[in-house]
């Protein structure tokens, strides 16, 4: 393929350093833009002297004044602890700063993909979750300003679709983990192994049988560069996730296994509209593009166990069960 110019809105976050990454590795231009809210701009430090890639300090809530030949949406706060503490930020992000960038795309001609989330289909009534269920969202809640946002965007990308013809991809992302998390961020994995690198106690919300599927991120960034590059006739939206269920009791036991950890598990109650059940069906992305995650969970976090390690400023004691054998796993 030539060489592409493309915008990373969020570039500076856990998924948008990955992206960029990788869209660099592969010969593009990329021009970052982020406000630095929740994203790093040491995440940002290997890619600084590459002469490929450029970062803009801007909020995608004010409006874009660039041109490129793709735009990839990744801006919004995506961990609870985060958008939590600023919901009208990240509904205001969620929607004003996806049609500021479909605008952009609309008038420069460039295609335009929105990042949206497993989080558009609430607390599901169906299991698992195909791209045509419409969701159980609680329209009023605490999670309601990512929830909501999320699914305004994906309304947004298809009027203008619709109406102006604007080229859209639409993908809903389910959860990923991997390096680059921020050890403080609040999402389950990070939270579990920060945890049991530091022998605290690993805090379970509820009682441990909810289930989750994770997805590392080098899986999902094949995944997102699969449709990225698809025919304009293929506009989603797409899942995009590992379908392996876990239990988050499991997961827990699996990283203090991992970390070799003194930790005990406590329990607390339950958060509000916390899903019980999250699981992606890929039927679509395995038609389409031949694409299905090859990271098992164990080899994804001890990926992600090293890098925490490194983060934390902690030796090299664990051992390296599964380094390098991405088929095995403990469950």
């Amino acid at each position: 393929m030539s060489m592409k110019k493309i915008i990373v809105a969020g570039a500076a976050g856990f998924l948008g350093v990955h992206v960029c990454k990788r869209l660099l590795a592969d010969g593009h231009i990329v021009i970052g833009v982020d406000n630095f809210f929740t994203g790093k701009k040491r995440n940002l430090s290997d890619l600084i002297s590459n002469p490929r890639f450029s970062i803009i300090s801007h909020d995608v809530t004010k409006p874009l004044d660039l041109t490129a030949d793709y735009i990839i949406n990744l801006a919004c706060p995506a961990s609870p602890i985060w958008y939590q503490s600023a919901p009208i930020e990240t509904i205001k992000t969620s929607f004003l700063g996806t049609l500021n960038l479909l605008e952009l795309a609309q008038k420069t001609g460039a295609v335009f993909l929105q990042a949206s989330t497993s989080e558009v289909y609430g607390s599901p009534l169906e299991h698992p979750q195909k791209e045509e269920y419409w969701g159980n969202v609680n329209p009023i809640g605490i999670r309601s300003c990512y929830d909501e946002g999320k699914r305004a965007a994906e309304s947004l990308c298809f009027d203008f679709y619709r109406v102006y013809g604007t080229r859209i991809k639409v993908i809903r992302i389910f959860n990923t983990y991997g390096p680059y998390m921020g050890v403080d961020d609040g999402r389950v994995v990070s939270t579990f192994v920060a945890q049991a690198l530091s022998h605290e106690p690993i805090t379970i919300f509820g009682s441990g049988y909810q289930t989750r599927s994770f997805c590392y991120v080098d899986d999902l960034v094949e995944g997102i560069c699969r449709v990225l590059w698809s025919d304009d006739v293929i506009v989603g939206p797409l899942n995009i996730g590992n379908p392996h269920e876990v239990t988050l009791l499991e997961l827990a036991k699996n990283i203090i296994e991992l970390t070799q950890s003194e930790s005990t598990i406590i329990f607390k109650p339950l958060p509000q509209d916390d899903p019980p059940q999250r699981c992606p069906d890929i039927t679509k992305m395995k038609a389409l593009f031949n694409w299905s995650p090859e990271y098992s969970l164990a080899g994804g976090l001890d990926c992600t166990i090293q890098y925490f390690k490194k983060e934390l400023g902690l030796t090299d004691s664990v051992s390296h069960i599964i380094k390098n054998n991405l088929n095995q796993d403990f469950l």
